[in-house]
């Protein structure tokens, strides 16, 4: 799909490059992309999205999670309506803060308290912070290669970091009991968290659920040292579970962090924690401009009750299922060896042998021309809008790209069934 010079979203990139940095920044910059994605969108509705030059996809990526019930859902967009009309930041919160302090409470079985911000770099440093405010020490553990936000004690560039600002991270490896146990013992009595993903979700990776005797183990050592463990659930959080990802382990946390999908596209994040660590969150000192805004707390409240009452996790999980069988039938069909990890509501799809992305990327490229968006490398998402006729629609097209992806990189194609 090559881009013609005089279309939108060419002269949008060209425009932004005198007025922005690089043209753009962070993991939303095309340029992190294969030659072809577009970089602007003007609208979506449901499980569908519209680049800037007006062709339509079945977006897999979900504004890279947020959307969860659906774009422009006609609940949540109503309900934020109706706050929008009356007022948005204001003096203090509205009662809006408070119903949705008491849903989330009511909702995450782990939480005794929540407070609110804007991201989820806002709420896993919140975390942190409170760790180190309720134990009174310093080292924080973190998995290699984890990502847990965009500002210098965890930022995955180290472009203007310095050493002291990682100086009391601890690094240990998802899923390995002996190395965590390990990283504990370099903590030598200064341990203030152990800080989890949801899930192992590194970039360009096979995606790992936490297995049940390291999460389990993870708690063990975060109680004997009264340390706290901290849930990063910012990508995964009610997708995997209403009561929080790591329900499905058996496990809960002291703190969570919470964002994405929390109100359907809307800016909002959320800390969660229990009675052990609720003086600590009253004695830091976070806040921000718009983070008890009205509209996204409206949001927010709609899209979490719309889940619970929908059971939109297992409509996503569902759908998830039929979509990653459906694929891997596709690539057995063609002969392409096809890796799918992840949970089924949030899969990475990766290619063995594919270390230069050839494959991956022709991939997606052909899905993409096609009018199916997929990503190469990263996480993606399914909605509850992704419903089963939505996924065999995709897959009426995916048995197409995988014929012509086959014919381009040399696999042997099944004959025409």
């Amino acid at each position: 799909m090559d881009r013609q010079q005089d279309d939108l979203d060419t002269r949008l990139r060209q425009r932004a490059q005198a007025v922005i940095p690089g043209g753009m920044w962070g993991h939303q910059h095309a340029q992190r992309l294969p030659e072809g994605y577009p970089q602007y969108f003007t609208r979506g509705e449901g499980c569908r999205t519209w680049d800037a030059n007006g062709r339509a996809y079945i977006d897999y990526l979900c504004a890279w999670g947020p959307m969860i019930l659906g774009y422009n859902d006609p609940d949540v967009e109503a309900a934020a309506a109706r706050q929008r009309a009356m007022g948005d930041g204001l003096n203090g919160p509205t009662p809006l803060l408070v119903d949705l302090a008491e849903l989330v409470v009511d909702t995450v079985p782990h939480a005794d308290w929540a407070l609110f911000s804007k991201n989820g770099t806002d709420a896993t440093t919140a975390c942190v912070t409170i760790a180190r405010a309720g134990t009174g020490r310093r080292k924080v553990l973190v998995a290699r290669g984890a990502y847990h936000g965009a500002i210098p004690w965890c930022s995955p560039s180290v472009a203007g970091v310095t050493e002291e600002d990682r100086a009391h991270l601890i690094i240990y490896d998802f899923n390995d009991i002996q190395s965590l146990e390990a990283a504990v013992e370099q903590a030598k009595g200064d341990l203030a968290a152990i800080l989890v993903s949801a899930f192992k979700h590194d970039l360009g990776k096979e995606h790992r659920l936490p297995t049940r005797e390291f999460a389990k183990r993870a708690r063990e050592l975060a109680s004997a040292a009264d340390a706290a463990l901290i849930v990063d659930d910012v990508r995964a959080g009610f997708r995997l579970d209403m009561g929080g990802s790591w329900e499905l382990v058996g496990v809960q946390p002291d703190l969570s962090a919470w964002s994405k999908a929390i109100a359907n596209g809307r800016a909002l994040a959320a800390v969660t924690g229990n009675d052990r660590f609720r003086q600590a969150a009253t004695q830091i000192f976070t806040t921000g401009s718009f983070w008890t805004a009205g509209v996204s707390m409206a949001a927010s409240i709609a899209t979490i009750t719309k889940l619970r009452d929908t059971n939109a996790v297992e409509t996503m999980r569902v759908s998830g299922e039929r979509l990653r069988a459906g694929l891997q039938a596709q690539a057995d069909k063609y002969g392409l060896k096809l890796q799918q990890s992840g949970p089924v509501q949030m899969p990475v799809m990766l290619f063995e042998n594919d270390d230069d992305r050839r494959i991956g990327n022709r991939f997606c490229l052909e899905a993409l021309a096609r009018g199916v968006y997929f990503h190469p490398t990263h996480t993606m998402f399914l909605s509850a809008a992704h419903t089963l006729p939505i996924i065999e629609e995709t897959l009426q097209i995916t048995d197409e790209v995988f014929r012509a992806v086959a014919g381009k990189v040399g696999a042997p194609a099944a004959a025409d069934a």
